[in-house]
């Protein structure tokens, strides 16, 4: 059977890894929007937290023994204790400043961080095995759907709904969203807006961890895995909308699905057509499908 004289099996495999890219698109633009919503810091080192995410599941099971389900745990707090201490250090600096300056420093330290990693251990890819529990996979007749990628979806989907629903829905987000507008109103009612602040860098920083421990299964541990992927991610968050919670879910999964249909039906335009798209967006609405207008 075929539509549009494609075969449905390669359809729906296509439809499969679009689905598996936009969980991590989606992963690591919610966590670059949480961070911009609230520090309005541009967080250009995200790439290389994400990598450093997936390093430190090698590590655990390297080191210590620690599977899979350890790191999914142990990873992203690691990598967002490292990320506070970025914060508190030079970030907190920044906040009344351009963001150029932030984009810069960030930028820096992405660089820094994965030169050090490609120094250590080249550009070649670490082997990071699967969990049992995730091994094979489901016949549906028309595909097949590997465990493991089914798992990557649903608990990325899952993630990002859960931060939307706090974010959006919960006293914390409210006093989230209230220290964006007017931070020392809301630092008099006796909240510790720089404390608050912080742990939400550190929350950013740990989902992109998290989808480092998500992605080191799929394509391997390497200290570039994060360098081509930020630049697709931050155009996914433009279009989304900077600082859009819900704008930056809809948008990963639906550009992932959206570039996996291409390589199907037109190859050649797999690499661009998230900036084809961009440039539209932008030219008609300059704030993102779900941003605001400043």
């Amino acid at each position: 059977m075929t539509i549009l004289g494609v075969p449905t099996q390669a359809l729906f495999g296509q439809l499969l890894i679009g689905l598996i890219n936009g969980a991590f698109y989606a992963l690591l633009s919610l966590g670059l929007s949480v961070i911009f919503g609230l520090l309005n810091i541009i967080n250009f080192t995200h790439g290389a937290q994400y990598m450093m995410g997936a390093f430190v599941a090698y590590f655990l099971l390297q080191w210590a023994g620690l599977g899979y389900w350890w790191a999914l745990l142990i990873a992203p707090v690691v990598v967002g204790i490292t990320g506070i201490v970025l914060e508190r250090t030079m970030l907190k600096r920044l906040y009344q400043l351009d963001h150029l300056y932030g984009l810069l420093l960030t930028f820096g330290f992405a660089l820094i961080i994965q030169g050090l990693f490609r120094h250590e251990y080249g550009s070649s890819g670490l082997p990071y095995s699967m969990p049992r529990e995730l091994a094979g996979g489901q016949n549906l007749g028309f595909m097949f759907l590997p465990n493991y990628r089914a798992w990557v979806i649903v608990f990325s989907l899952a993630v990002c709904l859960t931060t939307w629903y706090v974010i959006e829905r919960t006293r914390l987000g409210s006093y989230l969203r209230a220290a964006t507008e007017n931070p020392a109103l809301v630092q008099a009612f006796g909240i510790n807006v720089p404390r608050m602040i912080t742990l939400t860098y550190g929350f950013g920083v740990g989902l992109a961890a998290l989808a480092g421990v998500l992605a080191a299964p799929i394509y391997q541990v390497n200290p570039l895995m994060g360098a081509d992927l930020i630049i697709v991610v931050f155009a996914v968050v433009v279009i989304g909308g900077l600082g859009s919670i819900m704008g930056s879910i809809v948008t990963g999964f639906a550009l992932g699905v959206v570039e996996g249909f291409t390589k199907v039906f037109y190859p050649e335009a797999s690499n661009t057509v998230i900036f084809v798209i961009m440039a539209l967006v932008l030219l008609v609405r300059p704030s993102g499908l779900f941003g605001r207008a400043s």
